[in-house]
């Protein structure tokens, strides 16, 4: 039996087994409460609140803008819905980096204000107090690397990282440094599939990839992405599950078209 199956909360403990049995971990996001809770029953073994909220609830141009308060609301939100899954919530742009109190202080935020069990940070070795000193607390920390869309600017494009052999050392002594943190898992995104195996490899914690390859511990995606319900968004790593974007239109429009007909609502429809 799957050690998904016999528990009923997956914890940081959990999350681990799994990678030491060699079972994958599946990831999506979720961003409110009755999303998170047909999320929850589809037994996904953590719930992302992501920073991509700033995109796809939103519809900001990069996942820079959304504030600590408003990951707080999300994060609560999903909470309340989540009755077996783990749910980790990203510390947003701006409220860990280059301040290890600050980055403390938004941790114990989100703990405290959303009753989250864990916190998502971007970046290697030079978050390392920041990490160092929200563990120390007892908060759970998952790291991010790879891709990291919170440093889009200085990167300048989404193309995938850590193709020349500089920046794919520095990314598996980052994660490395970030195992030795104490951080209970890693997120690799859109790197070369056989680094992504190499890191997963070099790990006792589990890597988790989005665009890192079939060699990661686990793989998570956004939720919107997957359903198909944002329009014209198809990366290659992405497989899209379903097309609701042309189904929910379909039915607004019936929607609309009976309500102008007056075919909405019936005599069954009224008291």
């Amino acid at each position: 039996m799957s050690v998904n199956k016999e528990v009923k909360r997956v914890t940081t403990h959990t999350i681990q087994e799994m990678k030491n049995k060699g079972e994958k971990i599946s990831m999506l996001t979720a961003y409110d409460y009755s999303i998170a809770t047909i999320v929850d029953d589809a037994g996904v073994d953590i719930i992302l609140v992501g920073d991509s909220a700033s995109n796809v609830m939103a519809g900001h141009e990069t996942t820079l803008p959304i504030t600590l308060d408003q990951m707080i609301y999300h994060a609560s939100s999903v909470v309340r819905a989540a009755k077996r899954a783990l749910v980790v919530v990203d510390l947003p742009f701006g409220s860990y980096q280059g301040n290890s109190k600050e980055a403390l202080n938004s941790a114990i935020r989100i703990m405290k204000e959303s009753g989250a069990h864990a916190v998502k940070m971007e970046g290697g070795i030079e978050i390392a107090e920041s990490v160092s000193r929200i563990l120390t607390a007892g908060i759970p920390v998952m790291g991010h690397l790879g891709l990291t869309p919170q440093s889009i600017y200085k990167f300048g494009t989404y193309t995938v990282r850590a193709k020349e052999e500089a920046e794919a050392q520095k990314l598996k002594e980052d994660a490395l440094k970030l195992q030795e943190l104490g951080c209970f898992g890693v997120v690799l995104e859109k790197i070369p599939a056989k680094l992504g195996e190499e890191v997963s490899q070099s790990l006792q914690i589990p890597t988790i990839g989005i665009g890192a390859g079939q060699h990661c511990d686990g793989q998570v995606l956004v939720i919107h992405d997957m359903l198909g319900i944002n329009k014209g968004f198809k990366p290659r790593f992405l497989r899209q599950y379903a097309s609701l974007y042309d189904v929910m239109n379909d039915a607004i429009k019936n929607y609309v078209s009976d309500v102008k007909a007056n075919d909405f609502p019936s005599e069954k429809e009224q008291y």
